[in-house]
């Protein structure tokens, strides 16, 4: 009964995790195909527009944003960084701010000094125009610290669930919990029986 309890508790924990680390992730990094990316920044160059044809075909697109940074940087909920802005046939069909916070930096470096953060911009969808054209702007941080930024698209990217990660989190924690309650179950050893009462001189 408690290996039992073992296996349907680890397969909870096991369960959580991909509902909600896994899932999030891949939608975010591989989901889709990529497009292409385009260099928006660069110190030397300074701000650039990039154009990239779409078809209704490649909908829902997946705009990320990369930013490459050198020295310190510390992202804050607070604080816009970029704001990005697409737009096609004279309209803006999509416009982001920025922050950063969420991202799980990527070093590029063994001494870790130049650093990669992505955001999500969000998603095109529908695609019904041809030519979109992208375009970013400084926010607080002023560019100080930013050594590039990139704009990848990804084409027919899933949109994420947002009712699925909750559900993992509530796995995670109960399957944790009850694995650990039943590894203690299993180790805690039976109380010692008590000595036969003895009869006669001395019981």
């Amino acid at each position: 009964m408690v290996v039992a309890l073992r296996v349907l508790f680890a397969l909870m924990l096991l369960a959580g995790l991909v509902l909600g680390a896994v899932y999030p992730w891949a939608v975010y990094n591989i989901s889709g195909y990529e497009i292409g990316s385009w260099r928006l920044y660069e110190p030397d160059t300074g701000l650039r527009s990039a154009e990239a044809m779409l078809a209704p075909s490649d909908a829902p697109v997946r705009v990320l944003v990369d930013l490459t940074t050198r020295g310190t940087f510390s992202p804050a909920a607070a604080r816009t960084v970029l704001v990005l802005r697409a737009r096609t046939e004279g309209r803006t069909v999509l416009e982001r701010r920025l922050t950063f916070v969420d991202s799980n930096p990527q070093s590029t470096s063994p001494q870790g000094t130049t650093q990669i953060y992505r955001a999500e911009a969000g998603l095109i969808d529908p695609v019904d125009g041809d030519a979109y054209r992208f375009a970013i702007a400084f926010g607080e941080a002023g560019g100080a610290t930013v050594a590039a930024v990139d704009l990848v698209l990804r084409a027919t990217a899933f949109e994420l669930d947002p009712r699925v990660p909750p559900v993992g989190y509530v796995l995670i924690a109960v399957g944790f919990v009850g694995f650990v309650l039943a590894l203690r179950r299993r180790r805690r050893k039976p109380a010692a029986a008590p000595p036969p009462r003895r009869w006669g001189r001395g019981g």
